[in-house]
C-alpha cells in the first residue's frame, strides 16, 4: 500500500485545530499507512501546545511566511508518495483520506480535489456554501478539471515538487492553489474531482463585511493569476460563466444610476434614456442570477430569496477587487517603463 502524507498549515489556529487533528488521526485507513504533518506558520497562540497533544509530525517555521510556504515545507518533509492538504479550520470526514487516495489508483491521475460542507447557521455562510455547490455541479460534469483547492487537495509528491510547489508570492490563502492548478493544467496533468471526499468547513464568512473583504481579495489575486496565465481568463472549469455577466450587469446598473442622478431636469430625453437603461440593466442582471437562484432552491430557501442582493454584493466585491488589481499592475508597469526611460 502507498504511504500517504497529510499536511496542515496552521497560523494562530487554536480555535479549531484540535477538531481538525482529531479527525485526521482517526481516519478509516490504517494509522500505519499515513502520517499527519502540522506546519506551524509562526503562531503566537496555543497552536503548538495543541498540536503536541496529537500523534502528528510538528514543524515550526518560527516566523509567519504564509500558507504557500507552510504547505511547501510540509511537502518537503513528507514521507508519502502522495501528499494531501487540508486547512486547520476544516474537519475531514472519517473516510476523507480513503476517498481522496482512491482516484490515484488510475496511473494518469496526478491531483484530486474534494468537497466542502458547512454546518454554520449564519445566512452569509449558507450563501457561501451554495456558491460552492454551484461550482461542484460544474466540476461533476467534467472528467478532468483545472482547479484543486487546498482545503481538500491531493497530489503526487514528485510532480508537486518538480513544479516547485505553491508560488510564495501569494502571501495569503488566496488563489495560490488556483495558480498552481493552472500550472499543472498547462502541462497536461490530469486532475479529478471526487465529491465523496468531504471536509466540514468551520469558517465560512459569517458577516457582510467579512464576505466582501474575502471576495475583494479573490478578485484582486485572480488578476495576479491571470497575469501569469492569461489563456485561462473565462476558460477554467471552476468559475461560473454567469459571474462575469453579473459583474458587467452591476456595472451597467451603477452607470445608469449615475446618468439618472446626473439628469438636470425631468422629464427630458436624457433622463428618459437613463431610466430605460436602468430598467434594462436590472433585468439583465436578474437574468444572470437565475441559474444560481434555481440551484439555491434545492439547498436553502432563505438564501434563495436573498440571492439577487447577495450576488450583487459578490459582483461588487470581486469586480472592485479585480479593478484594484488591474490598477496595481498598470502602476507597476508604468514605474518600470519610466525607470527604463531614465536609465536610457
Amino acid at each position: 500500500m502507498v504511504y500517504l502524507s497529510v499536511i496542515v498549515p496552521a497560523w494562530n489556529a487554536e480555535k479549531n485545530l484540535a477538531l481538525c487533528l482529531r479527525s485526521l488521526t482517526r481516519q478509516t485507513l490504517s494509522r500505519e499507512s499515513y502520517e499527519v504533518i502540522l506546519v506551524d506558520d509562526g503562531s503566537t497562540d496555543q497552536t503548538a501546545e495543541i498540536a503536541r497533544r496529537f500523534p502528528v509530525v510538528y514543524h515550526d517555521q518560527k516566523k509567519n511566511q504564509g500558507p504557500a510556504s507552510a504547505r511547501n515545507a510540509g511537502a518537503e518533509l513528507a514521507k508519502g508518495a502522495l501528499i494531501f492538504f487540508t486547512d486547520a479550520d476544516c474537519i475531514p470526514d472519517p473516510n476523507w483520506l480513503e476517498e481522496m487516495a482512491a482516484p490515484f489508483a488510475k496511473p494518469d491521475v496526478t491531483a484530486v480535489k474534494g468537497a466542502y460542507r458547512t454546518e454554520q447557521k449564519d445566512l452569509i455562510a449558507r450563501f457561501a456554501q451554495v456558491e460552492f455547490e454551484e461550482r461542484f455541479k460544474m466540476l461533476e460534469q467534467r472528467e478532468s478539471i483545472d482547479m484543486v483547492d487546498t482545503y481538500s487537495a491531493g497530489f503526487k509528491k514528485e510532480i508537486f515538487l518538480d513544479l516547485g510547489g505553491f508560488d510564495t508570492r501569494f502571501p495569503k490563502a488566496n488563489n495560490e492553489d488556483t495558480e498552481f492548478s493552472y500550472r499543472m493544467a498547462v502541462r497536461g496533468y490530469t486532475m479529478v474531482f471526487t465529491p465523496r471526499a468531504l471536509v466540514r468547513h468551520l469558517n465560512h464568512p459569517d458577516s457582510v463585511f467579512r464576505y466582501f473583504r474575502l471576495k475583494f481579495g479573490r478578485g484582486f489575486w485572480r488578476v495576479m493569476v491571470y497575469r501569469l496565465h492569461p489563456k485561462k481568463i473565462g476558460k477554467d472549469s471552476y468559475t461560473p460563466r454567469t459571474l462575469g455577466s453579473q459583474i458587467v450587469g452591476l456595472f451597467l446598473i451603477g452607470l445608469s444610476v449615475s446618468f439618472l442622478l446626473g439628469s438636470t431636469s425631468w422629464p427630458s430625453p436624457f433622463s428618459f434614456f437613463a431610466l430605460i437603461s436602468l430598467s434594462c440593466s436590472c433585468l439583465f442582471f436578474f437574468l444572470q442570477t437565475t441559474p444560481f437562484i434555481v440551484l439555491a432552491l434545492k439547498h436553502d430557501w432563505a438564501v434563495t430569496f436573498l440571492s439577487p442582493l447577495l450576488l450583487a454584493l459578490r459582483a461588487a466585491a470581486i469586480g472592485s477587487g479585480a479593478l484594484w488589481g488591474i490598477i496595481q499592475l498598470l502602476l507597476t508597469a508604468g514605474k518600470k517603463f519610466f525607470a527604463k526611460k531614465r536609465q536610457g
